[in-house]
């Protein structure tokens, strides 16, 4: 069986969990997990350098905040962002699931709760990286399952020193959000 029917199959026997929806200030964001096969991978950016940004250079998925006004959901939101930072148009028939909500551990001024939509590609799409994006790359799912790159990395963030796992690829080290993403993702594989 082919790894995105294995991936479907599997994303398709569980529910996602959904972030807490009591929070007034809440925002809702997106972002799309693209697997492509010949080898397997992940299509990962970097974040230009932005300030007031959080997410400033960070390692990541494309995607971005749900827009009210344009977006008739949040996997409509994922498919706008993808397109806008990186040039590559997904198709909902492309959806194979849905992973956990996430949001930051570490405070920030609002709250947000990220959604990850699992799309399928039957080939890798070319990539034309926007202004919001410095680089974006195919990472092969092999290289994330290598267990000598997955171990802890400490950060200093707002005024001390923290310790998260994370991916330490060449490109750099994919902590945080995506690492609570991809994660789970490679433990359904």
């Amino acid at each position: 069986m082919s790894l995105h029917l294995r991936l479907a199959s599997a994303l398709s026997s569980r529910p996602p969990l959904a972030g807490p929806d009591d929070d007034p200030d809440q925002q809702r964001a997106a972002v799309a997990v693209i697997i492509t096969p010949n080898p397997d991978a992940v299509l990962l950016i970097r974040r230009a350098e932005r300030a007031g940004d959080p997410w400033s250079g960070h390692l990541g998925l494309p995607g971005g905040r749900l827009d009210a006004v344009d977006d008739a959901d949040l996997c409509a939101t994922a498919m706008r962002e993808t397109v806008e930072e990186v040039g590559c148009v997904l198709a909902r028939d492309q959806l194979i699931g849905v992973l956990d909500d996430v949001w930051p551990r570490t405070p920030l001024p609002r709250l947000i709760i990220v959604r990850p939509y699992v799309f399928a590609l039957p080939e890798r799409p070319p990539v034309a990286p926007s202004s919001e994006v410095a680089e974006a790359f195919w990472v092969p799912l092999a290289e994330l399952r290598d267990p000598t790159i997955y171990r802890d990395t400490t950060l200093f963030l707002r005024g001390e020193d923290r310790t998260f796992p994370a991916y330490h690829l060449s490109q750099g080290v994919v902590w945080g959000l995506t690492e609570r993403i991809l994660t789970p993702l490679l433990e359904l594989l």
